[in-house]
Formats: C-alpha cells, sequence, structure tokens
C-alpha cells in the first residue's frame, strides 16, 4: 500500500499507435492487415502500427510514421482522424501498453508493402474479420469493431462516403461505397433523392465520357458540407447484403 511519505512513482507506460485502415477495392469493403514477424503472436494478423519512437516524436507523427515503415503508405493523403485510447493493463503481454488508435479512409490505395516487424500486408475483407475468420492480435478485434462502426454510423451524418471515393465520381460510385460499408443493397432512385437533399454533400462537375449508347453519367465531387441535412439513415440490418433502403 502506498504511503503518504513515500515518493510517488508514476508507472511505466509504453504508448503505441495502431492504424484500422478501409478502402474500398472492386466493391470490397477492405481492411490493411499485417502478418506479425516478430513475437508476441508472430505469425498472426494484426492493424499497422508500434511504439512512439522517442520521447519527442508526437502521436500522430508516429502514427504516420508507422503506416509508411509497415505498409509503404503515405498516411498524408489519406483522410485520418484519431478514433480513441486503449488500455486495458493485459492487452500486451510485454507490459503496460497506452495504444492511441486511429481510423484512415482514402480510395484506390495501392498493394501494401510489409516492411519492418511485418512479415506479410494485405487488404483483408472487413466481412471475414467480422465473421470471425480472420482473428486479430492483442486487443486489436476491438479496436477494428470500433474502427468499422464509426465508418459506418459516419457515412449517415457526416460526407466520409466521398473519402472513398476518386476526386471526381458519379452516384453510382458513391452508392456502391454505401453499399460495401454498410454491408446492403439500395435502391438506386431513393439513393439518388437522399443525396440530393443533403445540401453541399456533392456537387456537379461535368459528365464522364461514355463509350457506348446511352447518355454519359455525371460526375460530381465532394461538395463544402461537414455533416448531412438530412442524414443518410442506415438501414436496420446493415451488414448482411440483401436488403433495399
Amino acid at each position: 500500500m502506498f504511503q503518504l511519505n513515500e515518493p510517488w512513482v508514476p508507472p511505466a507506460v509504453l504508448v503505441a499507435v495502431d492504424l484500422v485502415i478501409l478502402t474500398i477495392r472492386g466493391n470490397d469493403f477492405r481492411v490493411l492487415l499485417i502478418e506479425r514477424g516478430i513475437e508476441p503472436f508472430k505469425g498472426h494478423h494484426a492493424l499497422p502500427g508500434g511504439f512512439l519512437n522517442n520521447d519527442r516524436e508526437g502521436i500522430g507523427d508516429a502514427a504516420l510514421r508507422e503506416l509508411r515503415e509497415e505498409a509503404n503508405l503515405d498516411g498524408r493523403t489519406l483522410h485520418i482522424e484519431q478514433l480513441g485510447a486503449y488500455g486495458d493493463p493485459e492487452r500486451d503481454p510485454r507490459g503496460r501498453v497506452l495504444s492511441v488508435a486511429y481510423l484512415a479512409v482514402a480510395p484506390g490505395l495501392p498493394e501494401p508493402v510489409a516492411g519492418t516487424d511485418a512479415s506479410n500486408a494485405e487488404w483483408a475483407p472487413v466481412r471475414e474479420v467480422l465473421e470471425g475468420r480472420v482473428q486479430l492480435a492483442f486487443d486489436h478485434r476491438l479496436i477494428f469493431d470500433d474502427a468499422v462502426e464509426r465508418a459506418r454510423a459516419k457515412l449517415e451524418y457526416t460526407p466520409l462516403a466521398t473519402a472513398f471515393c476518386a476526386q471526381t465520381f458519379t452516384i453510382g460510385q458513391l452508392r456502391r461505397v454505401y453499399e460495401a460499408v454498410w454491408g446492403v443493397d439500395l435502391d438506386e432512385r431513393n439513393f439518388y433523392r437522399k443525396v440530393q437533399r443533403a445540401a453541399g454533400f456533392i456537387v456537379p462537375v461535368g459528365s464522364a465520357r461514355q463509350a457506348g449508347k446511352g447518355r454519359p453519367a455525371r460526375l460530381f465531387r465532394a461538395g463544402p458540407a461537414t455533416s448531412l441535412q438530412p442524414p443518410l439513415t442506415r438501414p436496420e440490418h446493415s451488414v448482411v447484403p440483401g436488403g433495399h433502403l
């Protein structure tokens, strides 16, 4: 027990960062996973991340460095936001580790290249992790679940969906982002009406060239809105494709 006349010694706590990087590849919602090349959990899937380099490195800088070192990706080109802090005493067998997790989103990300303590890096289908077919080391499943729910929820009331798209996109491509992230099929006309009602969500920029017959598809870019009014409400059952909004 701590005595009042004893000097207080702060506990030794290591600080780490973990990253949940989400993208759409084809029509698939995917997450960046590495295969750990060292213990603990050697050979297991995990989120990219690691410890702060020194007492002068900022947490955000560490997140960008780890993304570059473990997957050869430039985090400055991604939508990136802090997800939360995870500090359960038993989360890491190496000792007391506090991890600050980040959520990042971007379209068309390249094939990752493993580096440092990762023996492999891949874009894994989100559904395989959600269904338990891919197991994650440490408490990374908890961090992953929080990140996926954050992304799904933010699609309802913010323009986050445009971060999954290229600089210009069609409404059909935007709809497929919602379908992939929410895990549902959406009615095209209903989705079009809802998107058009959300002021400042998207801005028209012209038409795409059409190789075959028919009118060229209209192109849009992200608009100035920071929130969606009215929001695009998520269907109640949004984990298995087949429903309609």
